[in-house]
């Protein structure tokens, strides 16, 4: 799929078929998220895939019984790893590049698994402690972002956006008539909410199973 057409199609998804996701999928996901970009290539972050029934219920519950989490065969739980990156860049690796890590990362794989014609919705919504809990991670590791994935049960409509004449300030040069809103640009909807490298203490990717296919 074309690039331009994977962000313009891609959509957040709440409703899942429960179809497993083919290993082949999932590591090109995965894969693709190992290749963001990071501060200083320290990849401050780690990578928890939760498959099994029981720890996909567990997570849902933890993202204020968010129970669509629970109904997509796979999700990954996206976490800052500070320490990785705080040898080089002190407070700021906590404060900011571990979060713009984790959450690059996070992007690429919704991204690919757009391209791959499955769905996805980025989760911000959840209880850390209990997030943190059921993923079963050390000190040190931050939940930042829950991304199911899955085959789509339903086929929301585009969102609005605001006109690039309102979110872009430019400085220098001239006013740009491409950044004007188009006439027909819709409004934007009311939402509840939004939101392999040498030398690594721990892998980056982290299987959560109870048993259940790898799919």
């Amino acid at each position: 799929m074309e690039f331009f057409d994977v962000v313009s199609g891609r959509r957040s998804v709440r409703a899942f078929t429960g179809e497993p996701i083919a290993d082949a999928q999932l590591r090109k996901i995965l894969e693709a998220a190992n290749a963001a970009p990071s501060a200083g290539n320290l990849q401050a972050y780690e990578i928890y895939l939760v498959t099994g029934a029981r720890q996909r219920q567990d997570l849902a519950r933890a993202a204020r019984d968010q129970l669509f989490v629970a109904s997509a065969p796979a999700a990954l739980v996206f976490c800052t790893h500070a320490a990785l990156a705080h040898g080089r860049y002190g407070e700021r690796a906590r404060r900011l590049y571990a979060l713009q890590d984790a959450t690059i990362a996070c992007t690429f794989a919704m991204l690919a698994a757009a391209a791959l014609g499955l769905a996805t919705v980025w989760v911000g919504a959840f209880d850390d402690h209990e997030v943190h809990r059921v993923i079963g991670a050390p000190p040190g590791i931050v939940p930042v972002a829950i991304l199911p994935i899955g085959h789509a049960a339903e086929t929301p409509e585009a969102p609005g956006r605001r006109g690039l004449d309102e979110l872009v300030h430019r400085l220098g040069g001239r006013p740009d008539r491409a950044f004007r809103r188009a006439p027909s640009a819709p409004p934007l909807p009311a939402r509840p909410f939004r939101r392999a490298q040498a030398g690594r203490p721990a892998p980056l990717i982290h299987w959560k199973l109870d048993g259940d296919s790898r799919h």
